[in-house]
């Protein structure tokens, strides 16, 4: 799963803001991060500004130094900010999408709802990793007086100390507060991988096939019941 958040920031001088100002209109910078199966970061990248897209900044970890590897073998859940392009799984536009509308007794009506039901069941795994590290770390959970590099640094520290905690710990007691869902990514490791984030006609069939028959085999299931 794949997914951004904002962290805030007080930023002098004045004439920065603009470029950091979010589509919630706070002062912030984009932290992306990649989450694993076992609900860890494998890949985080803070700093750029919150005036930047999704897009952008996913097509900027794609060719870094440092990047984002996405084997060939795989793919990642990602939100409506993002492209549906090849090994990065958006969800349909314009159709109801968020869990809590799902638990208040809402069935899906149609192909794009029932894949979005379960996408957003799958993804939702990583907004509760966010969760998690901004109830375990204090400062993140505030605006930041420190310079956009040491605040990038701390974000990195706190993940880092995240992974670490979950694989010493048997039982995480803040993670017990958090109603977790299942996982669908699948993670099997090719030795290529994909170097670049574009809008794909073959990924697009792609998730429409697999829509298809994730959807005739729920319907399929109702009707044995």
């Amino acid at each position: 799963m794949i997914n951004e958040s904002g962290s805030r920031v007080v930023l002098e001088p004045a004439e920065d803001k603009p470029r950091y100002r979010s589509r919630t209109v706070d002062i912030a910078t984009n932290v992306l991060g990649v989450r694993s199966q076992d609900m860890g970061f494998i890949y985080v990248l803070p700093g750029w500004e919150g005036s930047a897209t999704d897009g952008r900044v996913l097509r900027d970890v794609m060719i870094r130094r440092n990047e984002l590897v996405v084997n060939r073998g795989t793919y990642y859940l990602v939100d409506g900010g993002y492209t549906n392009g090849q090994r990065f799984f958006a969800p349909f536009r314009g159709q109801m999408y968020h869990l809590k509308k799902w638990r208040d007794g809402h069935q899906p009506r149609t192909l794009d709802e029932f894949f979005n039901m379960k996408h957003y069941s799958a993804r939702n795994v990583i907004e509760i990793c966010f969760g998690l590290l901004k109830k375990r770390w204090a400062i993140l959970r505030s605006p930041s007086f420190y310079p956009i590099k040491i605040q990038n640094r701390i974000i990195i520290v706190c993940c880092l100390l995240h992974n670490y905690m979950r694989d010493q710990m048997q039982i995480d007691p803040i993670e017990v507060e958090v109603d977790a869902t299942g996982l669908v990514v699948e993670n099997n490791a090719h030795d290529d991988h994909i170097t670049s984030v574009e809008t794909s006609n073959e990924w697009l069939t792609f998730r429409l096939n697999l829509t298809n028959k994730m959807f005739d085999e729920w319907r399929a299931s109702r009707q044995r019941v």
